[in-house]
């Protein structure tokens, strides 16, 4: 609707020979396959993980001189770096030079941390080329900046949703003054839990030994069956095979030692979490030295639960689902589909796709100032 072009829809039942000559390929091939957040089963993962082979039977019938590909951070490091060096064999193969390089829109003033990776692919070679530059020291953000003014259509926080960032206020609010906040993500299901996690799997762990230890918030675990204890437990605890990884154990002791410092100040104020799925028992604070108020912070919902984050930038847009959009506390609402467009450099976008289909588009999309910038660079250097 906005440029009057009608999309041909699924790459992989285009015909090559359908789509017109070109001079540039831009490609966003799926990230959920490299994505930390995902099970980063990279290429191997099915129709998502074969998308960047129907970029190359593209590149294969058209054969563009430049190219340019977007994925998530972790790209360049998934596999310890085989895929990004398959990928990279497969364009030197055909003829290009490549290169990349990681920017986030907050490098070009924009308030969105978005860090990603840009490919960038060229038969004339890379010689001339120049990234664009990022200042050693990027003036200062605001998220405020970039929201609406008088807004009178906004989607409000759900009681639920309320409920759930009061119940972590209390808790934050009851550590003592002097104690900072973890600058690891508190799990709260570890208050009180003593499981073992030394085992690779607790479907390993002898019985008697499980039924001795407690479970997520200190849970008794006394005589219970297997799957009714294993029930008690938090669900990253319960895979039959390797639940506890170096990183997650450090986790867990990380927050049974936060919960034994200030036991005292913390159990008062736990009930109310509990009432809560796994998912918002868990809290990312990103606000080092701030005043632990929830409501004055840009605040998300993620699998790793409840993040928190100064007003300066917004949290990456992702294209999950509507409850995943930013939450502007201090008006008690999610941001809007036009204030993100705003984030992604879209603002000029006339039409905006309805409901939470708008919100999963511009988690996908690639913010158009950072994608300017470097083909700007590329094709200076072409004319040059």
């Amino acid at each position: 609707r906005n440029f009057g072009i009608e999309p041909a829809g699924d790459i992989r039942l285009v015909g090559a020979g359908e789509i017109p000559a070109h001079d540039l390929l831009c490609a966003g091939f799926p990230c959920q396959p490299f994505s930390k957040a995902g099970a980063q089963q990279g290429l191997d993962d099915g129709d998502r993980g074969q998308v960047f082979f129907e970029v190359l039977r593209l590149i294969d019938t058209h054969h563009p001189r430049f190219v340019l590909f977007e994925n998530v951070a972790n790209f360049v490091r998934h596999d310890k770096g085989n895929t990004y060096h398959r990928i990279r064999s497969e364009l030197e193969t055909r003829g290009y030079s490549v290169d990349y390089r990681q920017y986030s829109p907050h490098h070009f003033g924009i308030p969105q941390i978005r860090e990603r990776i840009y490919m960038v692919g060229s038969r004339d070679g890379l010689g001339g080329f120049q990234w664009p530059d990022v200042p050693a020291s990027p003036p200062p953000l605001s998220l405020r900046s970039m929201l609406a003014k008088n807004l009178r259509h906004f989607k409000p926080l759900s009681a639920s949703v309320v409920r759930c960032i009061e119940a972590w206020q209390e808790i934050i609010q009851a550590v003592p003054s002097e104690a900072p906040l973890p600058s690891f993500p508190i799990w709260a299901m570890e208050f009180g839990a003593t499981y073992p996690i030394h085992y690779d799997s607790l479907w390993t762990c002898p019985l008697p030994e499980l039924r001795a230890s407690r479970g997520s918030f200190g849970c008794s675990l006394t005589g219970l069956t297997r799957k009714k204890l294993l029930s008690l437990l938090p669900s990253y605890a319960t895979y039959q095979k390797y639940s506890f990884p170096g990183w997650k154990r450090a986790f867990i002791r990380q927050n049974r030692e936060f919960y034994t410092q200030h036991r005292e100040a913390l159990d008062p104020v736990l009930k109310p979490l509990k009432q809560f799925p796994p998912s918002l028992q868990k809290l990312e604070w990103n606000c080092q030295g701030e005043p632990r108020d929830l409501w004055q912070y840009v605040l998300q919902f993620r699998a790793s639960g409840l993040r928190v984050k100064r007003a300066t930038t917004a949290p990456s847009l992702v294209a999950m689902t509507t409850t995943q959009v930013p939450i502007i506390a201090w008006q008690r609402r999610y941001m809007t589909a036009r204030e993100c467009a705003r984030l992604q450099s879209m603002d000029e976008l006339r039409h905006l796709p309805e409901g939470g289909v708008a919100f999963k588009a511009l988690g996908n999309a690639v913010n158009v100032d950072v994608a300017h910038a470097i083909l700007s660079c590329v094709l200076s250097d072409a004319v040059m």
